[in-house]
């Protein structure tokens, strides 16, 4: 099984110190509400670069961890941190989250407490927009009739993952409502799909429900969950899609499904009642898959990076 070693964490480092702070291409998602003529970094003083908002968090995100696991990294990381993670340019990005209260929900909202949690010195400097969204989750869920069980940015379990293990840590009145949540909607799932994938998936919904689940809940009430959601191993879920063209930004989004399968399985190795060396299998051909197209083209490099760490972190 591939392991992160310095070359990689390098090579994951040098691509994404590249492209935070590329404000062009930028897939602006915004309402207007009055005539307005602005550049991405008036709008997010932070999050401007790697073409839309929550890759720009997400790649902090992957470099604050970097910076973390391998020492020698940090210092140029470091370097860049201090002059983008400043007082006034968070109460930038906050002024534009009030103005606009369902913008990057919920996917942008889970990775931005993810990259909280691994900010390190800029923590506190980040605490009031990580208070707001935290807030804001708290509002949504109750509203959230269904979840969204899409495999895109939509997808309800997948960042109720990211903010749940924020919140274990730093707001356990979210994680209880995370978790009361999520039993109440996910609790009585029977007979995953075996239909997967769509075809601009990056994330399974079958396995991230399993894995969210599996973080709120006892091992024994998982696998008695698991029991009926998962009966039978899927075999659809064990063998890598197929990516007919990366330079099409939606269809190579596959090659994050593949990364994201490998982290819901690393995530669940242990947990569910399958053998082991099914699950490392599973876990070792979707990486091997997807790692050599990271850097296909700049779709793929501004956001790909990521998915590979979260699979080789986790």
């Amino acid at each position: 099984m591939l392991t992160l070693n310095i070359e990689l964490a390098s090579r994951f480092a040098h691509s994404t110190l590249g492209h935070v702070g590329r404000e062009y291409p930028n897939g602006l998602s915004l309402t207007l509400t009055e005539p307005m003529m602005v550049s991405p970094s008036e709008l997010h003083p932070i999050f401007y670069g790697s073409f839309d908002w929550h890759s720009c968090v997400h790649g902090w995100w992957q470099l604050f961890r970097l910076a973390r696991l391998f020492p020698s990294l940090s210092p140029e990381i470091q370097a860049r941190s201090k002059t983008v993670f400043t007082p006034e340019k968070v109460a930038g990005e906050i002024e534009y989250l009030v103005k606009n209260p369902g913008f990057e929900r919920p996917y942008g909202w889970g990775w931005f407490l993810a990259l909280h949690q691994e900010a390190g010195p800029y923590q506190e400097v980040l605490d009031p927009m990580a208070k707001l969204i935290s807030r804001r989750i708290m509002e949504y869920l109750p509203n959230l009739t269904y979840p969204v069980r899409a495999g895109t940015h939509a997808n309800t379990a997948f960042a109720l993952i990211l903010a749940h293990d924020w919140a274990i840590k730093h707001n356990l009145e979210l994680a209880t409502c995370i978790s009361e949540w999520a039993h109440t909607r996910f609790g009585d799932d029977v007979s995953a799909a075996h239909i997967e994938p769509s075809g601009e998936d990056f994330l399974s919904p079958c396995l991230t429900e399993a894995v969210l689940m599996s973080r709120i809940s006892s091992q024994q009430d998982f696998e008695q969950w698991m029991s009926r959601f998962m009966p039978e191993l899927p075999s659809n879920l064990l063998i890598p899609v197929t990516i007919s063209d990366r330079s099409d930004g939606r269809i190579g989004h596959l090659d994050g499904l593949n990364l994201s399968r490998a982290w819901c399985w690393k995530s669940l190795e242990g947990k569910v009642p399958f053998p082991s060396k099914v699950i490392q299998s599973a876990t070792k051909v979707h990486l091997d898959a997807a790692l050599p197209h990271l850097e296909a083209n700049y779709m793929s490099e501004h956001w790909l990076c990521s998915f590979a760490l979260l699979a080789l972190t986790t």
